[in-house]
């Protein structure tokens, strides 16, 4: 009987609940364009937005629970502002696009802001949305799941003039996912504890600015895009790579600032080809790198696959364990105008005090490019053969390969990038 009575009073509740959710249905649904609403401070189920121009706020005891199911909130027309809510409990279907907050293409110019998200798929997608802000959000995934599993913080589809500004992002599969999307600014946002922060896929002419990304095992993920524009952003204590660049083109990173790249491990086991680099460049040519700090990890930079006439002036390379890892099919200079790079193991002098080096700085050689090839033969690093080897490419020039090489390095760590100032 107990038993009964329970099942009933819950029953109940749960009939009232979906009754007052679609009476607050139809109060959204006959607002007048330009109306601004707020939510009972009260549990509800799931929300759509259909009316223009309308701002829907949240009281603080307002939470929006989508059953476990498809979307908690569709916003659906033009210039929606939804603001101060609690969304949690969408549904967890990547293949549907369940989603805390979906965006429609329809619903140009919505603005998503001071929200507080958590759920197991994606925070909020932008399905093509023009010209939409999603701003101040808090997101939270599911930590439960397996990375993998979860839906990103924020997802672009296609979206163009997009703002995507302040908001703080953790435990989602990817902060901020961006495809095929044109014209987007991504500023400002603090992510962590993510597979990665910032992915790129197929997207031109963005601008990424003032991000930071802590923990995660890779940076910022740029692929396959080009002008991008990569400004004073921020990798602290991430795995794998800092900033990892796959087919960029034509894009420019200044002032970026990327320290304490480790290696990947799975299981406690070191993930092959992850030795921690704080920019690894991967077929990636035209770009330029200037004003960056890369600091404190396995490897400093390692350029591949043909990611050669680059620009690469004005860096700070410091206390990485190996600076560069490059070998290319012809030398790549280093410096622009007379200004080179400042590297923390150049040994070289400045006899007349000008800042600049009077030896260029070439940080790979045969011996480097052999060890790469046969890894095993690290054990010889310090034997008489090696340093004999290294004698003979000194003594004879002739049978140098190409590589990287500073003609100006500079001799001071420039104030501006110095890791206690950044």
């Amino acid at each position: 009987m107990y038993q009964i009575l329970r099942y009933g009073v819950a029953l109940t509740v749960a009939l009232l609940s979906l009754t007052a959710s679609a009476g607050l249905q139809e109060q959204l649904d006959a607002l007048e364009p330009g109306a601004t609403f707020e939510l009972p401070p009260e549990h509800v189920s799931s929300l759509a937005i259909r009316v223009p121009g309308v701002t829907v706020s949240c009281h603080s005891d307002t939470v929006i629970d989508g059953g476990g199911q498809g979307n908690a909130v569709d916003i659906v027309a033009g210039e929606v502002t939804l603001s101060g809510c609690s969304v949690r409990n969408w549904g967890r279907d990547l293949n549907e696009l369940d989603a805390g907050i979906f965006v429609a293409r329809e619903a140009r110019g919505a603005v998503v802001e001071n929200n507080r998200l958590q759920g197991p798929a994606f925070g909020v997608w932008l399905d093509a949305t023009p010209d939409v802000t999603v701003r101040n959000n808090t997101i939270r995934g599911d930590a439960s799941m397996r990375p993998n599993d979860r839906g990103n913080g924020v997802h672009l589809f296609n979206t163009t003039g997009a703002l995507i500004e302040g908001n703080d992002i953790r435990q989602t599969r990817d902060a901020i996912y961006i495809e095929t999307a044109n014209n987007n600014t991504i500023r400002g946002n603090e992510m962590s504890d993510l597979r990665y922060g910032i992915h790129y896929m197929y997207s031109m002419n963005n601008l990424l600015e003032n991000n930071v990304t802590r923990g995660t095992r890779t940076g910022y993920a740029l692929m396959q895009s080009k002008r991008l524009r990569v400004i004073n952003n921020r990798s602290v204590n991430d795995e794998n790579y800092g900033i990892l660049m796959n087919f960029i083109t034509q894009s420019e990173l200044r002032g970026n600032v990327v320290t304490g790249v480790s290696e990947g491990r799975t299981g406690g086991v070191v993930i092959d080809g992850a030795e921690g680099k704080a920019v690894f460049i991967y077929n990636s040519l035209y770009n330029t790198f200037a004003g960056n700090l890369f600091a404190d990890s396995n490897i400093g930079i390692h350029l591949t696959a043909g990611s050669e006439d680059n620009e690469v002036f004005g860096n700070a390379f410091v206390n990485n364990q190996r600076q560069v890892k490059y070998v290319a099919t012809r030398t790549q200079e280093w410096s622009r105008d007379g200004k080179g790079n400042y590297w923390s193991d150049y040994l070289g002098w400045d006899r007349n005090q000008d800042g600049i080096g009077d030896v260029a700085y070439e940080p790979n050689d045969n011996v480097d490019r052999l060890l790469w090839k046969y890894p095993e033969a690290k054990i010889l690093m310090f034997s008489p053969a090696v340093d004999t080897l290294r004698w003979v490419q000194d003594a004879f020039p002739v049978v140098k390969d190409a590589g990287v090489a500073d003609s100006y390095p500079l001799m001071r760590l420039p104030a501006d990038l110095k890791p206690e100032i950044r």
